[in-house]
């Protein structure tokens, strides 16, 4: 979970526009909401310290926030929700801080029972699944169990960027389609970028997040976020529950539509 240098004070930024056409009604009928949200999950750490806390109680918090923010992501009526649970970056951590965040992402997959019986889809995307994770392989079974197990759901699809990094998708996909490319003469265009990336099924995002004040896409989503509006708040991770998921997707509602100048994220949505 994302946890850089603190910015100043609470703010909201839109940076392109939501995609005509992309939203679905809320749970509470008051309104559209975007399809797909994506959150940089940022804090944890400094929200501790505040606290006079270790460091690790805020990646404690931070973990029981997520859970509750995808059972607000589902009630709305989010059709995807994709959380940046831990980077290619943030390997260069101290080794205990790591170790500790890492054992607290197995809880996310311990919930995969409670997601299950709310028909919510599990997905990953990252280094797991180009087959390079340096992640231990206990993480990667609960990984994989989570993702069979949730496979055939058709509610909320719960996105976890796991060991990701958005230049290294990137490669990943031009490595795999140049070799379609190759091989069977797969035209190179968006589109096809788009196919070979780690989930081919994800749509472009509609509202990206970040918590804790910062403005920075930290290597998120660059091919999806391409036009997504932008909303910061200076709130804290483990302080971000669910009225504050309504409020973003308040803001998002406010946003004016653009020009529709977005580019194709996926070749389908499942």
């Amino acid at each position: 979970m994302s946890d850089d240098t603190a910015a100043g004070g609470a703010r909201a930024s839109g940076m392109g526009s939501p995609a005509a056409g992309a939203s679905g009604m809320g749970a509470s009928g008051t309104g559209p909401v975007p399809a797909h949200v994506a959150v940089i999950m940022d804090g944890n750490g400094r929200w501790a310290e505040s606290k006079g806390l270790p460091r690790t109680e805020g990646h404690r918090q931070g973990e029981v926030t997520l859970a509750e923010v995808v059972r607000a992501a589902d009630d709305l009526g989010i059709r995807w929700f994709t959380a940046y649970g831990f980077s290619t970056e943030n390997w260069s951590r101290p080794k205990l801080e790591v170790d500790f965040i890492l054992s607290l992402h197995k809880n996310i997959f311990d919930r995969r029972l409670e997601m299950h019986r709310n028909n919510v889809r599990i997905r990953c995307i990252g280094r797991p699944v180009a087959g390079t994770s340096r992640l231990p392989r206990q993480i990667l079974r609960e990984m994989e169990e989570s993702v069979e197990l949730t496979k055939a759901n058709t509610g909320l699809n719960f996105t976890l960027a796991f060991d990701y990094g958005s230049r290294e998708e990137l490669v990943y996909a031009a490595r795999n389609l140049l070799e379609a490319h190759l091989r069977e003469g797969t035209v190179i265009d968006e589109r096809s970028v788009a196919q070979f990336l780690y989930e081919p099924a994800m749509p472009p995002v509609d509202l990206l997040v970040r918590t804790s004040g910062e403005q920075r896409l930290s290597n998120f989503l660059l091919w999806q976020s391409v036009g997504a509006p932008f909303y910061v708040t200076s709130t804290y991770w483990p302080d971000f529950g669910r009225a504050e998921l309504e409020a973003a997707v308040d803001w998002w509602r406010a946003v004016p539509q653009g020009d529709g100048a977005r580019g194709p994220a996926s070749s389908a949505i499942a």
